[in-house]
């Protein structure tokens, strides 16, 4: 029997309520924020020593070059997937393959080289923050200096966002955030709550911050 499921996004009921609060936003003078939701993406834990990682073969499985520079992340796949640097031998590729394949073929690749490779899929989910004010948004949280000048785009950076690890990604048009799924209702919360700093404030009530 063919397989009939449809994956779900898994914070997939929070869309209705980032899609209003975005529609809010955009009506209030002077706030430039979008939020939604990372597309669901195979995701591999890619462990290899960085000597081997340029090696054509490697290069050819992944779809692109990994980054070399410690807190950056590169394109594969023509720009549909990413390799972002977690450590000096560890790195998490994303993009959009089934993941079982995509697993197998690197694993053949860097096992030989003492490398490894290992499907995390269904370890993060994400969420999209677009606009001039997604990175003021995540400081009232986040310790990390994101302003452009610091954090550009092809960045990324493991940190704290209010109490939860998360993996930052700086894209030209805003800021991904990769959080594990068993924090993600929290930081869909504290998005949620940190997003009334935006909000209109009522007549009467003077002046927004």
């Amino acid at each position: 029997m063919a397989d009939t499921l449809v994956p779900t996004h898994p914070l997939e009921r929070y869309l209705p309520v980032l899609a209003a609060l975005t529609e809010e936003l955009a009506a209030v003078p002077g706030v430039d924020l979008a939020l939604g939701l990372l597309p669901t993406t195979a995701a591999v834990d890619l462990r290899l020593d960085a000597r081997e990682a340029t090696t054509p073969d490697v290069v050819g499985t992944l779809g692109g070059r990994l980054p070399s520079t410690p807190n950056t992340w590169t394109t594969l796949d023509d720009g549909e997937g990413r390799a972002l640097w977690l450590g000096p031998d560890e790195w998490l590729l994303v993009a959009d393959r089934p993941a079982g394949p995509w697993e197998d073929a690197l694993r053949a690749v860097v096992g030989p080289r003492g490398g490894a490779a290992v499907d995390v899929s269904a370890q993060r989910t994400g969420f999209t923050l677009r606009g001039a004010d997604a990175r003021e948004l995540l400081a009232l949280g986040c310790a990390l200096d994101l302003r452009p000048a610091s954090f550009p785009p092809g960045s990324c950076a493991q940190t704290l966002l209010g109490q939860a690890g998360v993996l930052l990604v700086a894209v030209d048009t805003g800021v991904d955030v990769l959080v594990r799924r068993s924090f993600a209702d929290y930081l869909a919360a504290w998005l949620l709550d940190a997003a009334e700093e935006f909000r209109p404030i009522p007549a009467g009530e003077g002046d927004r911050a």
